[in-house]
């Protein structure tokens, strides 16, 4: 087999969808597991729904997950430009073969005549007009005029587009390595416009053009393309391209988390979840929608969740690295349903990715949040013992420092299953004997705190187990939480004492 290039090709219309960011992955992955290229190549072709700052976004969000392209508009390579808004003049090569060789059309239609020729079809019983071989005929195109009126017309400057040409007596068979052989009857295809009146060609001609010229050698894309892939094997044959045709691999959907239809924005929403990988700000709009990024979504975890989205290694493991996903990826191991986006899935990763997290990286940000959140200056040494406390009990790094809040202030609220069925004469006087042990000790650790606490209750007749949560209680409000002992030697033994009075005199 040839070398094997790839490429993602996504269009500056707006913020990275997470479907996109997968598709960028799985080329990425069979890319890295066969020694190949991955390639982005950015398809702006139509100018109409481009958006300013859309295709740094796309770069940064690819650059935030570890997906890095060998060949882009931003690292070059040979085969470039990697915009195909700066690849105009080649496509009307192509374009002008195909008009030469029979296989394309000028035409001429306004858009109110296009119009008119949709509603006579739906008057006449046709639920989904086309421009198709039954209808070119009767349109305004080189098919239907003499040579010199065309030339005359291309000559004035009126507006045309370039139509391919559909024969429809054409079989049209394709295997696709996720879904077998896909077969299409010529009739069912439309004659598809490939130059706009702009001057620039649609996606279906600029891509195809684009992947003979850059060596693609397999296509891995959404299932939503799957429509069109008939019409690109046409223009594969057409252009002399057919040697040289790439593999197909469609990806299923991505489903809403109920698995009814497919995932978007607003289903994202609904469900409180993020569906681009970082912060976009609409800027016609102005409105932010939050990315998995600024949610607190760990990119290893993202990517990881991602992975498993369509495709199984078929093995128990769940965890793997981009490196190692790398080296196990395979197309043939896709599923061909869509698949849900299930968010306590995802949630689990990340937790698991918490786990592992650099505890300093983690401590910085729990610092940080302290500070801005809640004013409250937190040593490196401290957070490193909060990041040790809390990383088991959390999902996202931001979730730190709000839990980490009984540490610094005093309850203003406490657990009422514990005030109701725990806290009572006996409870009150255990904490306070111990209130009274710790309020001369500056620093004790966690094995001293237990072994005190545990001592002193058993000299005073004193059950220590049966006390232990209105203990948790009184010094964190809660009823449950972290290692007790652990607390209390971070907070030190005269802060504790103080804690504990201060809530023996809130409970009474």
């Amino acid at each position: 087999m040839d070398s094997v290039r790839v490429r993602f090709a996504p269009s500056p219309t707006g913020a990275l969808h997470i479907g996109g960011v997968r598709t960028a992955l799985f080329n990425y992955l069979f890319a890295k597991k066969n020694n190949g290229t991955f390639i982005l190549r950015i398809e702006d072709t139509d100018q109409s729904r481009f958006v300013a700052g859309a295709e740094d976004y796309i770069r940064q969000s690819l650059e935030w997950c570890g997906i890095s392209p060998d060949e882009s508009p931003w690292t070059g390579g040979e085969y470039g430009p990697y915009r195909q808004s700066e690849r105009k003049e080649i496509y009307q090569s192509y374009a002008q073969k195909l008009i030469d060789e029979g296989n394309a059309y000028y035409a001429f239609d306004t858009p109110e005549e296009l119009d008119a020729m949709r509603d006579r079809l739906k008057a006449a019983g046709v639920a989904t007009p086309h421009y198709n071989a039954a209808v070119r005929l009767t349109m305004k195109n080189s098919l239907t005029m003499p040579a010199e009126e065309v030339a005359a017309k291309i000559a004035s400057g009126e507006p045309y587009v370039i139509r391919f040409k559909i024969d429809p007596k054409e079989e049209v068979r394709l295997n696709d390595i996720i879904r077998g052989w896909v077969h299409v009857h010529g009739s069912t295809l439309d004659d598809k416009v490939l130059m706009k009146s702009d001057g620039l060609p649609t996606y279906h001609l600029a891509n195809i053009v684009d992947d003979h010229l850059m060596k693609i050698t397999h296509v891995i894309r959404g299932e939503e393309w799957l429509p069109s892939a008939p019409l690109h094997v046409l223009l594969y044959k057409y252009l002399g391209f057919e040697s040289t045709m790439p593999q197909f691999a469609h990806l299923p959907l991505i489903l809403k988390p109920d698995g009814n239809g497919k995932l978007s924005k607003r289903a994202a929403d609904q469900a409180g979840f993020p569906i681009f990988p970082l912060d976009w700000q609409d800027p016609e709009t102005g409105e932010t929608s939050k990315g998995f990024k600024e949610e607190g979504f760990i990119p290893e975890a993202l990517v990881n969740f991602l992975a498993f989205l369509g495709w199984n290694p078929g093995t128990e493991q769940e965890i793997f690295s981009l490196e190692e996903l790398s080296n196990v990826f395979s197309l043939e191991k896709v599923n061909k349903a869509g698949t849900k986006f299930d968010l306590d899935k995802i949630k689990w990763f990340n937790q698991q990715y918490l786990k592992s997290t650099n505890p300093k990286a983690l401590a910085e940000i729990v610092r940080t949040d302290l500070k801005n959140h809640y004013a409250i200056d937190s040593s490196l040494e401290t957070a490193l013992v909060i990041v040790d406390l809390l990383k088991e009990r959390v999902t996202f790094p931001h979730e730190m420092a709000p839990n980490a809040l009984f540490i610094f202030r005093n309850p203003t609220e406490y657990d009422q299953s514990v005030t109701s069925k725990k806290w009572n004469e006996e409870a009150e006087q255990a904490v306070s004997l111990y209130a009274e042990a710790l309020a001369t000790k500056e620093s004790i650790n966690a094995e001293e705190a237990k072994e005190l606490f545990f001592s002193l209750m058993e000299t005073n007749g004193i059950k220590a187990g049966k006390n232990m949560q209105a203990l948790r209680m009184v010094i964190t409000g809660a009823g449950s939480g972290p290692d007790l002992m652990a607390i209390i030697a971070l907070m030190g033994g005269k802060a504790v004492a103080e804690r504990i009075k201060y809530s023996v005199d809130q409970l009474k």
